[in-house]
């Protein structure tokens, strides 16, 4: 089934992401592109509607990102947010200013009735709502046939509209989850004003990519690196759904796995996915080429690197291995590199950025354009068990960039006995099934104690346990304090060397999820 798309033209916002995550909710499919796409490649995608997404830049800065201005006249419904919605007043004559302050957190919304009514992009939505306003620059004059329909107490035309052409834009960010009814708006700019039909789901989504999967690799094979997480289950469980025994799935003991990691893994493709699986013990080669290595981007990239020097030496061993298959997602994506457009980089992940040229064969990444939720959902559509799919995240890098510093045997060893705990804990309390990620991170900071008598000076773990639906934002988990305590006094108490644990209660953003 070919779904026709919403457009999401990203000028560099870090919530890009979020409006096409939003747009699935509402089973609408939805595909971003960069700003500067060319016309004839949006055109060939025969889209219902286009949002331009936020951005850092200013309109009037000299190197400011602007789409082909052949956009406006398709005749396609505009959905304009933020810097999209500056660069549309700006291109239709309206005036762009600086700010007087600069607008960032929630406000307060209120509408502008046109000829007594509500603008349809509300519908559903009450008066006086809350948003997530982020901006430098406001619109100081509207362009002719472009009328207010919201306002704040900062924002006098916090949406405006031309009802005519289809063309809404909004001040504030409906795509993050502290707009109250950002859902709803997007969802009424998909529907109401560009007619899309909520037929996006996974089930449908399987089909087509098991489709695409095997008119791909034919008669070739697949290697397909699994870790035992959610994305990598998903992919192995979707090729061999696809392809069956021309699936060559591997697993690598990198050294940096969670406690009794390995075996669990293998007893999963075993019994549970019945798919054969081939394992490789590199713990000495992922430990030595670690050793004295601190710089977490360096540490992410000669993992990396590892990864692919070690599939390149399995494919060898068998015949007619074509391709390499990752459980890459999109917010690995974003995070990594602007491959769909100028998003700011925030880290490397190790399965991010495609194949060095001396490999011969090709990148078969069929998640990449989904979000965990949805990665989640299509497990569950392949048959995978429930428990499977609900666990936590874990990285590709495993505990190398749980560890501050140089990674070594000794505290890979603490980390492991001090995430035990914390998980025993988190799931005897029922909060593990209520979180997203959980994990401790060993900081490599001493600090003074006393234990009996005795003065101590030991490490430090810090306990990072978070709630988020996406991955792309996240808040710290408000635990009870008396669960917080019973893991603190069980890590100090049962983990030689350790005599301090601290909570980590910063969010994402500004912080990320992960240390390193």
């Amino acid at each position: 089934m070919k779904y026709v798309p919403i457009i999401v033209l990203d000028f560099g916002s870090q919530y890009t992401q979020l409006i096409a995550r939003r747009m699935r909710e509402e089973k609408v499919y939805c595909e971003i592109l960069p700003y500067n796409e060319p016309i004839e490649n949006i055109k060939k995608k025969n889209p219902k509607g286009i949002i331009l997404s936020g951005g850092p830049a200013s309109v009037y800065d000299d190197d400011a990102y602007r789409a082909d201005e052949k956009i406006f006249s398709l005749g396609l419904p505009i959905l304009s947010i933020c810097y999209g919605m500056q660069l549309l007043v700006d291109h239709f004559g309206g005036e762009i200013v600086p700010a007087l302050h600069h607008e960032y957190g929630k406000a307060n919304i209120e509408f502008d009735e046109v000829n007594g009514s509500i603008s349809p992009i509300f519908k559903d939505t009450k008066n006086a709502q809350i948003v997530w306003m982020s901006h430098a620059d406001k619109a100081e004059t509207l362009p002719d046939g472009f009328v207010k329909i919201a306002h704040s107490n900062n924002s006098p035309y916090a949406a405006i509209a031309n009802e005519e052409k289809k063309m809404y834009a909004l001040q504030f960010h409906p795509e993050v989850s502290h707009s109250t009814y950002g859902g709803v708006i997007l969802k009424n700019f998909a529907k109401y004003i560009c007619g899309c039909e909520t037929t996006w789901n996974m089930g449908s989504f399987a089909k087509e990519e098991i489709g695409k999967i095997r008119s791909t690799v034919k008669d070739g094979k697949v290697l397909c690196a699994v870790s035992g997480g959610v994305d990598s289950s998903v992919v192995a469980a979707l090729l061999n759904e696809a392809i069956g025994d021309k699936l060559v799935a591997i697993f690598v003991d990198t050294g940096l796995l969670r406690a009794n990691e390995r075996e669990d893994v293998e007893n999963m493709f075993k019994t549970k996915l019945k798919i054969p699986l081939i394992t490789i013990d590199a713990t000495q080669t992922y430990l030595t080429r670690l050793k004295g290595v601190t710089d977490p981007e360096e540490k992410r990239k000669i993992i990396g690197h590892t990864f692919i020097e070690l599939f390149a030496a399995e494919a060898k061993k068998h015949d007619d291995i074509k391709y390499l298959a990752q459980g890459t997602l999109y917010p690995d994506v974003i995070e990594s590199v602007s491959v769909k457009g100028p998003s700011k980089t925030i880290k490397s992940h190790h399965n991010v950025g495609g194949l060095p040229d001396w490999m011969k064969f090709e990148l078969i990444e069929p998640l990449r354009e989904l979000f965990k939720d949805e990665v989640r959902a299509l497990g569950l559509e392949l048959g995978i068990p429930k428990e499977m799919i609900a666990r936590h995240p874990f990285p590709g890098p495993g505990l190398a960039i749980r560890i501050m510093g140089e990674v070594n045997d000794e505290d890979l060893k603490i980390l492991r006995k001090a995430d035990v705990i914390m998980l025993d804990e988190l799931k005897s309390s029922g909060y593990y099934d209520k979180t997203w990620q959980a994990f401790t991170v060993l900081l490599n900071v001493k600090s003074v104690g006393v234990m009996g008598d005795n003065r101590t000076y030991d490490n430090t773990i810090c306990v990072r346990i978070v709630e988020s639906v996406d991955g792309m934002t996240a808040t710290f988990a408000h635990l009870p304090h008396d669960l917080l305590e019973r893991m603190s006094s069980r890590i100090i108490n049962e983990v030689d060397g350790i005599n301090r644990v601290v909570y980590d209660i910063s969010s994402k953003p500004p912080s990320t999820i992960e240390w390193e």
